[in-house]
């Protein structure tokens, strides 16, 4: 077995200048989405969420990116969940994208706003039943003594809401309104490229930094 520490990879698929790379961030990332939709990568969609909680101490999960416009980075989850509840006293997060077969990271950094109902709704009800129902079932970040409970707890969600069941209200979307946008490139030697683009005055500034 190797040594983790003599695991190596050269990175030599791709570059980004600051004059191939786009003058808005959102356009970049779009960019690079579809590209990872194109290439056929493992869950392009699959974002990490670090978020905060009281004791200011940070925590991360995978998530589903659900909706990119000009206003943000929408995803779907139960608001009473450890995520939910860090949130709620601190409502700012930093996502993170990893496509490993391009060798490319994107991070994005910004508060965190609840999506209104309307949208929380259109979204609920496009899922497969099942997943709907798993929104009344699941207690998500709370102790649960088995499956069993889980099982339970759906054939029960089942025989309530039928074939139609109404959005639970402690589930919903989030949007994360960027601040910061980050996109890292593999190079060779570690030389890696890294645009960031902040937000300063209402315009978004462009700059390199240092790998």
């Amino acid at each position: 077995m190797n040594k983790l520490s003599d695991l190596r990879k050269s990175y030599e698929l791709a570059e980004l200048d600051e004059s191939g790379a786009a003058g808005e961030p959102l356009l970049q990332f779009r960019q690079w989405l579809d590209e990872a939709l194109k290439a056929e990568v493992p869950e392009p969609n699959a974002m990490t969420v670090a978020t905060v909680g009281e004791d200011g101490r940070p925590s991360t999960r995978i998530v589903l990116i659900k909706g990119l416009d000009e206003r943000g980075i929408v995803w779907f989850t139960n608001y009473e969940s450890r995520k939910g509840q860090e949130l709620a006293v601190h409502p700012f997060a930093a996502l993170q994208f990893h496509w490993v077969e391009l060798e490319r990271v994107v991070r994005i950094e910004g508060r965190v706003e609840k999506v209104s109902a309307e949208e929380s709704d259109a979204y609920f009800h496009s899922r497969p039943l099942d997943s709907r129902l798993g929104a009344w079932a699941s207690p998500q970040s709370q102790v649960i003594s088995s499956r069993a409970v889980l099982v339970a707890n759906a054939a029960k969600a089942a025989a309530q809401h039928g074939l139609k069941p109404e959005r639970p209200p402690h589930w919903g979307g989030y949007r994360l309104v960027p601040e910061r946008w980050e996109f890292w490139q593999g190079r060779r030697s570690r030389l890696h490229d890294r645009i960031r683009y902040r937000l300063e005055g209402g315009a978004w500034v462009r700059e390199r930094l240092a790998p």
